[in-house]
């Protein structure tokens, strides 16, 4: 059996929004797989579908690089927000953002590329040795289309193309690019708002619907409920579920009255011709990556459980 830790209770907890007993139960039950545990409590009903967890455990800056038919997207990380504040580090990234927009998205091409004598590696090395501070680039991403539009949105800026989450949207189109643009602000914006998975339901990782469709389909078996009636429940609950993580099945933020789907319908009679969303990319700061954090509450709930 696998030591549960205070932290990994307060993970499953952020993650879940469950009780910190449901979730030590959940942990115990599945020998701390994280993963499991998240499907443990969504089966008894304790937990929220499809919920992330979104914490933020890393510092830096995203930088995002337009053209209007190509942009590129770049998260670079620091030890302290103190630095992501700093002119010469928010100047760092803005130029590594420019350098992805010429040699695309490989983070190892990036860091090889030259501006004047130097690499982006030897000027990322040589920050740190001004800045007194660990930083590196952890990603990159460039979309672009032939005809058509690349749309962006910076969240949290606090500098041009320089914030706490940055949003691409390629839109093709061979109508009128200028009265698209609004609408592709709208658009990012609605990106970075409601953080889609994938443009439409045949985008989506088939691990992921394989695994939702599990995850309904035992929550209902363990009431009782007859397998023809799973089935439907299932295919009910799994278009739900598309709506909620595929961008054009979303509501949209500006009305959600109407789906993205048939929002830019509607944008296709302004601009005179067809739209459609080739591709999306949003990259919030620091997702993914876990930062220890001393939680000493936590740390005495754990102890008094175990008394």
């Amino acid at each position: 059996m696998a030591t549960i830790s205070a932290s990994l209770v307060k993970e499953l907890r952020d993650k879940t929004g469950a009780g910190m007993m449901d979730c030590k139960a959940a942990l115990n039950e599945t020998n701390a797989d994280m993963e499991a545990a998240v499907d443990w409590l969504r089966k008894k009903g304790l937990a929220k579908a499809a919920k992330k967890a979104g914490r933020i455990a890393a510092e830096g800056l995203i930088g995002v690089a337009i053209t209007p038919l190509k942009g590129a997207v770049v998260e670079v990380n620091s030890e302290t927000d103190f630095v992501a504040r700093n002119d010469q580090f928010q100047g760092l990234v803005q130029m590594v953002a420019q350098v992805a927009l010429d040699v695309g998205g490989d983070v190892d091409a990036i860091k090889a590329a030259k501006v004047g004598d130097i690499t982006i590696e030897e000027a990322i090395n040589n920050a740190i040795a001004t800045i007194g501070e660990n930083m590196s680039l952890r990603r990159a991403a460039v979309l672009s289309v032939g005809k058509g539009i690349v749309s962006h949105y910076v969240h949290s800026q606090v500098s041009e193309g320089l914030g706490k989450i940055g949003v691409m949207v390629a839109l093709e189109t061979a109508g009128d690019v200028a009265a698209l643009a609004p609408f592709g602000r709208q658009l990012a914006m609605h990106v970075a708002s409601a953080n889609p998975q994938a443009v439409e339901s045949s985008g989506l990782d088939p691990h992921v619907v394989a695994r939702e469709k599990d995850v309904l389909a035992d929550k209902f078996r363990q009431q009782g409920k007859p397998e023809n009636v799973i089935a439907r429940i299932v295919d009910s609950g799994i278009h739900t579920f598309y709506k909620e993580v595929c961008l054009l099945e979303q509501p949209f933020i500006f009305d959600d009255k109407k789906s993205v789907g048939q929002a830019i319908k509607e944008e296709e009679g302004k601009v005179g011709g067809a739209i459609k969303v080739t591709g999306f990319v949003r990259y919030a700061l620091g997702e993914g990556i876990e930062r220890k954090e001393d939680d000493f509450a936590a740390e005495v709930a754990a102890a008094a459980g175990k008394s």
